[in-house]
């Protein structure tokens, strides 16, 4: 491992923020920085760090005081803000006291920040305070647990990191850690860093210089002495090739998302779904397929701070037959009904020390191994699927170290349990999801006017969305538009809704990336101006082949993924006033548009078993949304505009003025009713919303 510090680096960060929180703190967040952003060293939110410095009272009163990391906030990204300044002076006559538990500690913490509107600092703040070296640096380091994390592991420690360490036998984070890690070090005066068996490594120094690059250089020498003792490296029978794993991921992600869904209890929303990320590598995949695979699987993870990310323990699906669905169906539904009651007997056996006001987590997995494929993560939403993926990368990968070398051993049960329901480790979960969060959505046609604001809509609800158009210039520019905004809860899929094999494609590539899909939105469509007695077939055939065929292939395609997932769905067809009431010269529009609508309406009548919601808006004329243009305006506009005399805000004009509300029909409104049978506000399937402002001729009979 090498050291990123650069002084001229560190500079920029100490003229950017010196002047409002001092040159410390400045200093400070360049370290933790450098720290977050090595994934070996510390993992999403994991981590921590101090410096101590001193703070002017509303009194005008110069006193000591020491910020630490905020508990869950990444030092990948921090920022000043997220090293809360406490009163140090005061926290340390804690130490004093001969107990003090979560609740009281956190009272203490939070009624001595030095703002009152402060995040909630870390658990281990009192551990940071009781030591009285400047610059404090905590990593959850990966060759660090190796060594740690197996049988005669303080031997291994001494051996690779010499005398200059101290070492304390694994303490549960809080106020007892916080007394211990202070006796060890007054114990071993000299000393430049602590191992925290099972935990992980703290480095000190005068400067933020040096504790960073005295952390490089103890994980260094861990690297190194894990190196030269490998000697019984994994034994894998039989490789399966990459190639291999991610087919397999794409014909089982639906399956096993659907059964990792929990039931809600609410009939309209029966499902609670998770978005799936899978960890399918070289290494994952002879993790897997070895012989010590499993063994090493079911063993604690590596240290506290992963519980509320990846649980206690995994999910192993045993010699998975992915060549049989159904039975690869019943395989995993067996294997889940065990690890729930394992789960909820293992909660049972500790209730009694179960904190109040924390609330018990489901028993579902969060990690789910399948020899053969490699390992898929579950979370409620792409972030919190991606934070367990990486997290379980990590734990393969040093427990893989740890078998060549020796055997592992994790916290014992009581400690898994205490950590996992440990109020300053639920304080890192986010409160609350938006309606969509767990959903995955794809819309077709979604780089025109409609389809944009549809795409928007449902983002701002949570969804993850699949923006699938031609591909091309129109939808790349979308998709980066919509990523810089809404990150990775948004792809682009380029997709041709009259080719059967592209529809599939597209389909798949959402599957493989989010494991599913919840909601289909069918607004793809075309049209053109022409009379009956001028018509020229091939031009009808078409429209025909997008608006009609294009909608059956997309319908089918969902129906059968839907069927594979089981826990229900939703279609929503953007439809058109002209399947009620048609106009002169748009007889090819009009008729392709109401056989599409037709079909929707039987879709709903043959998926409704399946829990398929299927249902249509109905809009009048949509001429844009923001900068994008409406295509099928800009294919029939002109003859519009002719046949009436009018300019193009006139025959907007026009169309406002026909409706019985006098409304400008938008994009914006058409997004509207999607969203309201997509967020299931109502028992409803097989009906229609018109999006018209009032259009007596138009009324859906």
């Amino acid at each position: 491992m090498q050291s990123r510090w650069s002084d001229a680096e560190a500079a920029k960060f100490v003229e950017r923020y010196a002047s409002q929180y001092g040159e410390d703190l400045a200093l400070r967040t360049y370290a933790s920085r450098l720290l977050g952003a090595e994934p070996n060293l510390v993992l999403h939110g994991g981590g921590n760090a101090s410096v101590k410095s001193s703070h002017t009272n509303i009194l005008g009163e110069r006193i000591e005081a020491i910020f630490v990391k905020a508990s869950g906030f990444d030092m990948a990204s921090i920022e000043p803000e997220g090293h809360p300044g406490l009163a140090l002076e005061y926290l340390r006559k804690l130490r004093a006291l001969d107990q003090l538990s979560d609740e009281e500690m956190m009272n203490e913490l939070r009624t001595h920040l030095l703002d009152s509107r402060a995040a909630t600092p870390s658990i281990e703040s009192l551990a940071h305070a009781f030591l009285f070296e400047k610059f404090i640096d905590h990593t959850h380091a990966d060759a660090i647990l190796a060594l740690t994390n197996q049988q005669d592991g303080r031997r291994f420690v001494q051996e690779a990191l010499g005398a200059e360490v101290a070492i304390l036998d694994y303490v549960t984070p809080g106020f007892e850690l916080a007394k211990a890690a202070a006796a060890a070090y007054e114990a071993n005066p000299g000393v430049k860093a602590m191992v925290w068996m099972k935990h992980g490594l703290v480095t000190w120094g005068a400067t933020a210089r040096e504790s960073y690059e005295r952390t490089i250089e103890l994980v260094s020498k861990a690297e190194a002495f894990l190196a030269s003792h490998r000697r019984h490296p994994l034994v894998v029978p039989i490789p399966t090739s990459l190639e291999t794993a991610r087919e397999r991921w794409a014909k089982t992600a639906p399956l096993l998302r659907g059964l990792l869904a929990q039931p809600s209890g609410d009939p309209d929303r029966p499902y609670a779904r998770v978005i799936l990320q899978p960890l399918i590598t070289r290494e994952a995949l002879d993790f897997v397929d070895s012989e010590q695979g499993k063994e090493l699987a079911l063993t604690p993870p590596l240290t506290s701070d992963h519980l509320i990310r990846i649980k206690p323990l995994p999910l192993w699906i045993d010699a998975p037959n992915f060549s049989n669905l159904a039975e690869l169906r019943e395989q995993i539904s067996r294997a889940l009904m065990n690890y729930t009651a394992n789960y909820n007997a293992y909660v049972e056996r500790h209730a009694a020390r179960m904190p109040g006001g924390v609330a018990k987590f489901q028993a579902a997995p969060k990690v789910v191994l399948l020899p053969g494929l490699g390992v898929v993560c579950a979370g409620q939403d792409v972030f919190d699927a991606r934070v367990a993926r990486d997290i379980a990368e990590h734990t393969l990968l040093v427990k893989t170290q740890v078998a060549a070398m020796g055997c592992y051993e994790g916290l014992t049960e009581e400690e898994l349990f205490h950590m996992e329901y440990h109020i300053f480790q639920h304080a890192k979960l986010r409160q609350g999801e938006s309606p969509l969060a767990r959903h995955v959505g794809l819309v077709t046609g979604a780089a025109g006017a409609i389809g944009s604001a549809i795409v928007e809509a449902l983002l701002n609800q949570g969804c993850h969305v699949a923006v699938t158009d031609l591909p091309g210039e129109n939808l790349e520019r979308l998709t980066s538009e919509l990523q810089s905004n809404y990150k990775d809860r948004v792809i682009g899929v380029p997709l041709d809704v009259t080719d059967a094999a592209s529809v599939a494609e597209g389909f798949g590539t959402v599957i493989r990336e989010w494991g599913g899909i919840d909601l289909v939105v069918v607004n793809a469509g075309a049209a053109m101006v022409s009379a009956l007695s001028e018509m020229p077939l091939e031009a009808f055939r078409k429209l025909e082949k997008i608006n009609v065929e294009g909608s059956l292939l997309v319908i089918s395609e969902a129906a059968r993924q839907f069927r594979v997932q089981a826990t229900g769905g939703d279609i929503v067809l953007v439809s058109t006033k002209n399947v009620f009431s048609p106009g002169a010269r748009f007889g090819a529009y009009s008729a392709t548009k109401a056989a599409a609508h037709q079909l929707a309406r039987i879709a709903s009548l043959e998926l409704a078993e399946f829990g398929v919601r299927v249902n249509m808006v109905s809009p009048d004329a949509v001429f844009s949304h923001g900068v994008r243009k409406s295509g099928l305006w800009a294919e029939v506009g002109p003859d519009r505009m002719r046949a009436r005399g009018l300019s193009e805000q006139g025959l907007e004009d026009y169309y406002q003025q026909r409706n019985l509300l006098k409304a400008r029909v938008t994009a914006q409104h058409v997004a509207n009713a999607v969203l309201f049978f997509a967020t299931r506000q109502t028992p409803t399937t097989g009906a229609t919303i018109p999006v018209d402002g009032g259009l007596p001729d138009a009324t859906p009979r």
